[in-house]
């Protein structure tokens, strides 16, 4: 079974102020980094001893080893 430490995905904005938090791991969940992306902007992350999930919120798109998910108001 791979290491799901060496895991990265992309996150590519389609609006600006795109926002990508990375939450901690541990026995309290908490915000540990931040990032402002603007339209056009990708940024690659990987999961971390440190951090274990990552929120987006905006409209992105989100390319992971699963496929692409994208984010954003759907109506």
């Amino acid at each position: 079974m791979e290491n799901p430490l060496n895991d990265y995905f992309v996150v590519k904005a389609k609006e600006n102020g795109v926002s990508v938090i990375g939450l901690t791991r541990g026995k309290d969940t908490r915000f540990h980094h931040s990032e402002k992306l603007d339209k056009g902007e990708a940024m690659v992350v990987q999961f971390t001893e440190h951090t274990s999930a990552v929120k987006v919120r905006g409209r992105a798109v989100i390319v992971t080893p699963f496929g692409p998910v994208e984010t954003g108001d759907e109506s």
